[in-house]
């Protein structure tokens, strides 16, 4: 794994998304990871979502705050 790999996994695994073209919301440098980068940035990211969950009051994550809010219109 370079340095320009961990790079991708970490800008993939992370919670920020730009603001979404379309209706998905992806990050668009997964499709610059190779299958074993993809899955490594999907374990680093479940990861993370359980760290962010285990320090919020109520324990959501970030993603879980982000459904809520498009679900409720509350931001």
């Amino acid at each position: 794994m370079t340095f320009d790999d961990e790079f991708l996994i970490e800008q993939v695994a992370s919670a920020y998304r730009p603001v979404p073209r379309d209706e998905l919301r992806y990050h668009p440098r997964w499709h610059d990871l190779d299958g074993a980068g993809r899955e490594r940035a999907f374990a680093r990211a479940r990861a993370l979502r359980e760290l962010e969950a285990a320090l919020d009051p109520d324990g959501l994550s970030t993603t879980a705050r982000a459904v809520l809010a498009r679900i409720t219109g509350v931001r």
